[in-house]
């Protein structure tokens, strides 16, 4: 009893919670842990737990003395009164999530497949443009030889003599804090509700088989890292007769030697000579598609960006482009002849510049600004 859990620490709740925030608390974890929807080992557990806490706090008699005294209540036999500590009302509540019509599920009822997912990695433009391929993936599929009942053709499953075809066996025991009803899986048919006397040969009485599946898969244009493409019904096999689960495709995108992409938009840089940059210039530019010109004005500084409307990306969920945006860099000369140097050094004088004193001025500026002079 020491190490028990606090009853609203379960639910995730505060002591002043509502009768409603109880119940939505209740309904939310018992579907995060019910062992039917939750494969993890410790589901079975914490939904006991749920179940338990969410039996005491919804009964205001129940609630008061637990308030009062905690788990040390030795009248309060919490859970007490027939509750099922051990799995009880499984069937009742999934029902109660999943459209059940009450009451006890059915072990043999048909049961949906898994979902699956694939990775999928494609090309920058492929991205852009999308296309249309070919993959192969294994999953489970109901076996051809006896439909997906593990029974050898000719044969049957019998209903289990043990639990009566429900699936499940209960064991009640009375102790000092109430009667406790344990429920599991029937010992004699693991849950299944039949037995199969004589087994499939193909499957070995599972009912399903690992096959390779070729799927073609259409990726549409303009979608981008991450994106996730569903394939409905090409999950894994049902189970009994129930549909198929679906297929989740991730994908993921190679970088670009050129172009770098964000959102509907592409981005490259282009480099310019000094002379193209001060006199202007018209220039190709390479885009998605094709090669286009594009006039630099005389002037234009490093750094500067040109906008080439409706070059980008196909949009995704609605009509038209993006843009694609054009940084030129000005490109310095490191190799130069004299007469090169001669024509830098006339037009510098001419110009009015002194290399001298602009690093004299530059100087002067970071000192005044360091020393505050």
């Amino acid at each position: 009893m020491a190490n028990k859990k606090d009853f609203y620490d379960v639910l995730e709740l505060q002591k002043d919670a509502s009768p409603e925030e109880v119940k939505k608390a209740y309904r939310k974890l018992a579907r995060q842990y019910h062992p039917d929807v939750n494969k993890a080992p410790d589901a079975e557990t914490k939904f006991k737990e749920v179940k338990e806490a969410y039996d005491v706090l919804s009964d205001d008699q129940q609630r008061s003395r637990y308030d009062q005294f905690g788990h040390q209540d030795p009248n309060a036999g919490f859970g007490g009164g027939g509750a099922d500590f051990n799995g009880g009302g499984f069937g009742d509540i999934f029902d109660m999530f999943f459209g059940g019509g009450g009451g006890r599920r059915d072990p043999n009822a048909p049961q949906r497949g898994n979902d699956l997912q694939y990775t999928m990695t494609i090309e920058f433009k492929e991205a852009i443009f999308g296309k249309e391929t070919d993959i192969t993936i294994p999953r489970t599929e109901s076996c051809d030889t006896c439909h997906g009942n593990g029974a050898k053709p000719g044969s049957k499953p019998e209903t289990c003599s043990v639990c009566r075809g429900s699936g499940q066996q209960e064991v009640a025991q009375n102790t000092p804090f109430g009667r406790v009803v344990n429920r599991r899986a029937c010992s004699s048919c693991s849950g299944r509700g039949t037995i199969i006397k004589e087994k499939c040969p193909t499957c070995y009485g599972n009912g399903q088989v690992k096959k390779q599946r070729k799927i073609h898969v259409k990726i549409p244009a303009g979608v981008d890292e991450g994106a996730q493409l569903r394939v409905t019904g090409e999950g894994e096999g049902g189970v009994r007769g129930g549909p198929s689960g679906d297929l989740y495709i991730v994908l993921r995108v190679k970088s670009h030697e050129f172009f770098e992409r964000e959102g509907d938009d592409v981005y490259c840089e282009i480099p310019l000579t000094f002379t193209q940059a001060a006199l202007g210039d018209e220039i190709e530019i390479p885009t998605l598609t094709e090669k286009v010109k594009l006039k630099v004005p005389a002037g234009t500084q490093t750094g500067t960006y040109f906008r080439l409307k409706g070059k980008g990306v196909p949009k995704l969920r609605g009509y038209g482009q993006g843009d694609q945006q054009v940084k030129v860099t000005i490109v310095t000369p490191t190799q130069l002849s004299e007469d090169q140097r001669d024509l830098l050094r006339d037009f510098a004088s001419k110009s009015g510049e002194s290399t001298h004193e602009q690093s004299k001025s530059i100087f002067e500026r970071m000192k005044r600004a360091i020393l505050g002079d």
